[in-house]
């Protein structure tokens, strides 16, 4: 599970799950590079699925630091801690989301009402019928 050095070569060897976790972590990261770049992510965002990408890399890689921070916390079986912490970011993710929404939606109302405002300030046009429309020309 851990890095073994490999006697007859002196390379270290990752096992398969260590590997898998570092190309997600890659993955993730050259997506939101990409999605970024395109302008199809703003970059606020982009911060928070770098750091997961990051974390997932660093976890890959160095596995017992989960365990030393489970230790270090008094769990027993340090990566429940993982999930744990998954779950409380996904929470957090889940808030700011949230409240991202509110605020633009409060802002939506606010400004259908004043166009609503703006558009009742505007005098007919003499080519419009009752409701609002042009009148086809002859």
């Amino acid at each position: 599970m851990y890095p073994d050095i490999d006697p007859r070569t002196d390379n270290v060897m990752f096992s398969a799950s260590q590997l898998t976790s570092f190309g997600i972590g890659i993955g993730i990261a050259l997506a939101i590079l990409v999605l970024v770049r395109k302008n199809h992510l703003m970059i606020s965002h982009a911060v928070w699925w770098l750091t997961v990408a990051a974390a997932s890399m660093t976890f890959g890689f160095y596995p017992r630091l989960i365990d030393r921070i489970g230790n270090v916390l008094g769990i027993h079986y340090p990566p429940t801690l993982l999930i744990v912490i998954g779950m409380g970011l996904i929470l957090i993710k889940m808030l700011t989301m949230d409240l991202k929404r509110s605020e633009q939606e409060r802002k939506i109302r606010a400004l259908t009402q004043r166009l609503a405002i703006l558009e009742s300030e505007i005098p007919p046009r003499p080519d419009q019928n009752a409701a609002g429309n042009a009148t086809p020309l002859p």
